[in-house]
């Protein structure tokens, strides 16, 4: 499989988070929510575990299967439960909003259990593409206030959710798309659980009465939503900070923005137009800020090519981009990701 840069990898998988949203919220008008997340999830699974046959994903070992899947009731089993209910009480500019703190989490997750920097820089940045947000969302323009029903209860208990899995999911030395796939079954087993209870409760359209668009729009969305989005996203984890991949997260609102636009034929006011400009400057700033761990997914694995990047010489670092100092605060976050792995691991091996 060719290799696939991690800031193109994050930036897809926000792409595909935002257009998976943008269909999810059409779904919500004509389907109860876990039925919309049962049948997103469905062609999902087989697609993921299709492509691992096809591909011949590598099994992870044994003793890290129970924790990769414990993983995924985080997310995305709790975490899209809890917002799809969330989202059918609470507007879509106060959903953006809040989804919009999950980095500002990731931040502090990350700085406190993986000992990731987090230095003056990045904090500001993830501070400007907050307000940026703010803009974006348009609570600013409207001088509304964010609520606390149950909904936004729900949504920030989804967010959350995320904000863990992401600096857990840094620490997974397994393959993406084995752990995706992994990871949505466990979540698609949640949603049948609690399917029935929702059944009884709700009120379903005959499925003779279902339009062939309607079906169509829940597969896309499950496969952009899901499959693309998550294996994306853990491939870019791979290679790069839970601190600076939480960063990108506020491209997700711009790319939704820009998508209603296309899609729904919304428009944009020009606070949301300044906060879009503010969220996209302070991404390409992150982009510039060399943080990506070098080589490719071969290289990391070669046993010639483990050894302390501290340990290279002048030439060896500048092919590779980076300076004497980042080189060792990439061994230092390696030497923190291993050990805290290790010992989360450890408690599911076989005697």
């Amino acid at each position: 499989m060719p290799s696939l840069s991690p800031r193109v990898a994050i930036v897809g998988a926000c792409l595909c988070w935002a257009l998976g949203t943008i269909l999810s919220k059409t779904l919500l008008s004509s389907f109860p929510p876990v039925t919309v997340l049962v049948f997103q999830l469905a062609p999902s699974v087989v697609a993921l575990w299709l492509a691992v046959g096809a591909t011949g994903a590598p099994v992870p070992p044994q003793r890290l299967l129970l924790p990769i899947a414990l993983l995924g009731l985080l997310n995305p089993d709790w975490a899209y439960t809890f917002s799809m209910f969330g989202l059918t009480s609470t507007s879509a500019s106060v959903t953006t909003l809040l989804w919009a703190f999950e980095p500002i989490l990731i931040l502090g997750l990350a700085w406190t259990f993986l000992k990731e920097p987090v230095d003056r820089q990045l904090a500001m940045l993830v501070a400007a593409a907050t307000i940026g947000v703010l803009l974006v969302s348009g609570l600013v323009a409207s001088g509304s206030t964010l609520s606390t029903d149950i909904g936004v209860v729900l949504i920030l208990a989804g967010v959350w959710c995320c904000a863990i899995y992401t600096v857990l999911a840094r620490n997974i030395d397994a393959d993406p798309l084995f752990t995706v796939a992994l990871q949505q079954t466990v979540a698609f087993g949640w949603m049948l659980a609690i399917w029935p209870i929702e059944l009884r409760s709700a009120q379903m359209p005959p499925v003779a009465t279902i339009p062939i668009s309607d079906i169509a729009t829940i597969i896309v969305s499950g496969l952009l939503y899901y499959a693309a989005a998550y294996w994306l996203y853990l491939r870019a984890l791979r290679s790069m900070p839970a601190s600076i991949a939480g960063s990108f997260f506020n491209l997700i609102p711009v790319f939704g923005i820009i998508g209603a636009f296309v899609l729904l034929g919304e428009r944009l006011s020009p606070p949301q137009w300044c906060g879009a400009v503010m969220i996209v400057g302070a991404a390409i700033i992150v982009l510039r800020r060399n943080y990506d761990a070098p080589g490719t997914e071969a290289d990391r694995r070669d046993p010639q090519q483990e050894r302390p990047l501290s340990m290279l010489d002048d030439h060896q670092l500048d092919d590779l981009g980076i300076s004497h100092e980042q080189a060792g605060e990439i061994d230092e976050q390696a030497r923190h990701r291993h050990g805290r792995w290790d010992t989360f691991a450890s408690r599911w091996r076989s005697p």
